[in-house]
């Protein structure tokens, strides 16, 4: 009865180092047909959870490039959606240059008039402008809002006053856009501390420049009047009615208050005055729609000289707005690259990673299916002999 016992279980044992031959020689064979010796948890559980973080960085490492391309997409489409509102710009610079000429009559200037309106209408579609997917590039996070609709010579703002940022790794966030409100609403107006004015009803030909700020200290924010109280000799007052200063007029000579000077040029007439107010804010579209209100209109010289003038230093500060923005686009975009360099980077060494704690090395999977092989044909050899199974004389 021993005997018997010690034959099934002699029997039991080689049927299990058999079976466990054949698993593991399973196992290589999975590994050289699918190129991972990882197939599941249970085959390294330390390995595998080494593979699931790998993977984990890679996904958000893989969005970050993602962000990129969209942040790169959207700030390309801005770059070039702000070169042209630029020689927009320019050429609408140059149109009231040439409307600034004494010698143009009404009708000349009326022709200008209809250019520049034109030229706010295409500003307007620039504002307009949309990405692929039909988004607004100057709505900031209401990307599906129009930014700009046009009302006569009215231009409003609807989007929003944030933009979207997108993570473009780690440790790094970009903003996707800009708002319309930043681009072309929010111009300093004037010189970016007053603004000048000529009285609509001044009888005299006098104009008024932009004016200078000789000490910013000494200004004092308000709205000034600069009558006159005969054609030559002025006061200045404040809102109050206190005289801040007075003295002799000459056409072309300085005024100097507060801080501040303007120059007034031509003749002006008792009772005439100009106004010098802290600046705001203006919007460009606002810039050329007055302009063109003034050049349609019968406004006299010293007017439409003030006007002009004013309106050429408001094209300006437009111009430079969009500047710094297209600098701080492309400051981004350099951003945005050196970013992608770096994910790329980053990708590589964690795919690495994952591979070489996943990936089958095929040499040694080889060399080791080899060695299975044999152990297993070796050990069905040897227990064939051993328990005399005729069975064992058939497999090979």
């Amino acid at each position: 009865m021993s005997d018997r016992i010690s034959t099934i279980g002699f029997q039991t044992n080689v049927v299990d180092q058999l079976d466990a031959l054949r698993s593991a020689l399973a196992q290589t064979q999975t590994e050289l047909s699918t190129g991972k010796k990882l197939q599941s948890a249970a085959d390294d559980p330390a390995a595998m959870a080494q593979v699931n973080q790998y993977n984990v960085q890679l996904s958000a490492s893989q969005q970050y490039v993602t962000n990129q391309h969209a942040a790169t997409t959207n700030l390309s489409l801005e770059a070039q959606a702000l070169t042209d509102a630029t020689n927009l710009l320019q050429s609408a610079r140059d149109l009231a240059v040439q409307a600034n000429n004494s010698t143009l009559s009404a009708s000349d200037r009326q022709d200008i008039a209809t250019q520049l309106q034109q030229q706010l209408q295409e500003l307007v579609a620039i504002g307009n402008r949309t990405d692929s997917n039909g988004n607004y590039l100057f709505s900031g996070y209401d990307a599906t809002t129009q930014p700009f609709a046009q009302l006569g010579n009215s231009v409003v703002y609807s989007g929003s006053s944030a933009v979207s940022q997108l993570q473009v790794s780690a440790n790094q966030h970009i903003s996707g856009g800009d708002t319309g409100s930043s681009v072309f609403m929010n111009i300093p107006a004037g010189n970016g501390t007053f603004t000048t004015a000529v009285a609509p009803g001044n009888a005299g030909s006098a104009s008024i420049d932009t004016g200078t700020v000789s000490n910013p200290a000494a200004w004092v924010p308000d709205t000034y009047t600069i009558s006159f109280t005969s054609p030559t000799q002025y006061q200045v007052m404040n809102s109050l009615g206190g005289v801040v200063t007075s003295g002799a007029y000459t056409s072309g000579s300085a005024i100097a208050f507060n801080g501040v000077q303007v120059t007034i040029s031509g003749t002006p007439a008792t009772g005439d005055h100009f106004t010098v107010a802290t600046a705001g804010k203006a919007s460009v579209f606002a810039t050329l729609a007055n302009l063109t209100s003034v050049l349609g209109s019968t406004a006299s010289n010293g007017q439409l000289a003030t006007q002009i003038g004013g309106a050429l230093q408001q094209i300006d500060s437009a111009i430079t707005n969009f500047s710094d923005v297209s600098a701080s686009v492309g400051a981004r975009l350099n951003a945005i690259t050196a970013a992608g360099t770096s994910e790329q980077a980053t990708q590589t060494q964690l795919q690495t990673s994952v591979s070489q704690l996943s990936d089958t090395d095929f040499a040694a999977a080889t060399t080791q299916l080899s060695t299975q092989e044999l152990a297993l044909q070796a050990a069905e050899a040897s227990y064939a002999s051993l328990a005399k199974l005729s069975l064992f004389n058939y497999i090979s």
